[in-house]
């Protein structure tokens, strides 16, 4: 982890017109009857985290998640890019990579790999499982034999 910092990883960047970041429009998304305050200021809407299952009225009580974290990514590769290149990951609004979830059950996955982080819903293990393949495909980035291993334990739930 040397070297690593958030920081390193920009993210939340206004993207598009009307002053929106990537936050925003993930928040818009992946809500239904989302209501925005100009200029773009989320103030209610509905969110499922299939992670855990629950739903949520107010968007302070969700996180975007980013499926393989920051960190993570670090450590599988993403040390070695520039800052533009990280910050295109953490923003990556075209990937699989952000998801809207609730808040303290994406504190509680912090950057952990699925080796040794799981969502509570067993039966979005498949979706997880690729949705982090696809992430960490699409952006080069390594895989342990750990984490392989427990992809592919989830992989059969497919």
């Amino acid at each position: 982890m040397r070297g690593y910092s958030r920081d390193r990883f920009p993210h939340w960047s206004t993207q598009g017109k009307g002053g929106c970041d990537t936050r925003d429009l993930v928040l818009q998304r992946d809500g239904t009857d989302v209501v925005v305050k100009p200029p773009c200021k989320i103030v209610s809407g509905v969110w499922h985290s299939p992670y855990d299952g629950a739903t949520w009225t107010d968007p302070a009580d969700v996180d975007i998640d980013h499926v393989v974290p920051l960190a993570e990514a670090w450590r599988s590769g993403a040390a070695d890019w520039d800052d533009d290149r990280r910050e295109a990951f953490a923003n990556d609004l075209d990937g699989p990579g952000l998801l809207t979830v609730t808040d303290n059950v994406n504190q509680a996955k912090g950057d952990q790999p699925p080796n040794l982080w799981k969502p509570k819903l067993t039966e979005y293990w498949c979706t997880y499982a690729t949705l982090w393949i696809d992430t960490k495909s699409k952006w080069d980035l390594s895989v342990t034999s750990a984490e392989r291993s427990t992809l592919l334990d989830m992989l059969n739930r497919c």
